[in-house]
């Protein structure tokens, strides 16, 4: 009976760490860090994967960097309308809408090949050394970072409003002739916790993933997951790790 107290007693101690939540992850890489970007823990943090649809953050980046006003339409139809470059930014953040981010990037000054030199110049400015990026979606394997270097870019997206908004966002509409159509966040959190970034991925390479910075009851997290099974385990597993 001793014995047995003995084993629960370490059993609790171990599992009061970060590594024992660890093991519900499926994620194959993954960080939690404070809101400075300081690692608190994490699992194969510098190993390069395909990053998805986190892409679109950094072409959002971007597309606000370019001083372009936000007002303006663009003239290409989605849902059959245009839309101004404010609605596309929305529905590429809140909806993770590929083509949205592809028109943003496709009416970037200088085309849609400036905007992707711009989004790797930014990756470099950041000193993300292992990230690359060579669309503007999200849907190419060839889009590739590291969960270490995914919380400087979370920092960084943290410092723009409109991407700051787009995040808190649970859904988005849009007007289509005399009717809505009401699109759901990628995240199905937005909308009851207070978020700084929050962006999804998938593709079948990829696994399910998610960035996200938001107020806990021990702090501002920043939570990187990559490779989590599919896009329904990616919310709970980012939940469990910002809760550390």
């Amino acid at each position: 009976m001793v014995k047995f107290l003995k084993k629960t007693a370490i059993a609790a101690l171990l599992c009061s760490s970060f590594a024992c939540s660890a093991t519900t992850i499926t994620a194959r890489s993954w960080l939690v860090a404070d809101g400075k970007g300081n690692i608190l823990d994490g699992v194969h943090t510098t190993e390069v994967r395909s990053i998805a649809s986190i892409t679109k953050l950094m072409t959002t980046m971007v597309v606000l960097d370019s001083g372009q006003s936000l007002d303006e339409t663009i003239p290409a139809k989605l849902y059959g309308k245009e839309h101004t470059r404010q609605t596309l930014i929305d529905l590429a953040i809140v909806k993770s809408d590929n083509n949205a981010a592809r028109l943003l990037c496709e009416y970037y000054p200088g085309g849609f090949s400036s905007c992707i030199t711009a989004m790797n110049r930014k990756a470099h400015d950041l000193e993300m050394t292992n990230t690359k990026f060579v669309d503007a979606t999200g849907l190419t394997v060839m889009n590739v970072s590291t969960a270490e270097e995914l919380i400087k870019l979370v920092l960084a997206a943290s410092t723009y409003t409109k991407i700051v908004e787009a995040s808190n966002k649970s859904t988005v509409s849009v007007l289509v002739k005399k009717s809505s159509m009401v699109f759901h966040n990628t995240n199905p959190t937005v909308g009851h916790k207070i978020f700084y970034v929050s962006k999804t991925g998938f593709i079948n390479r990829s696994g399910g993933c998610i960035v996200m910075m938001l107020n806990t009851i021990h702090g501002i997290r920043t939570v990187v997951l990559l490779g989590s099974k599919n896009t329904k385990t990616r919310i709970p597993e980012a939940n469990q790790l910002a809760s550390l």
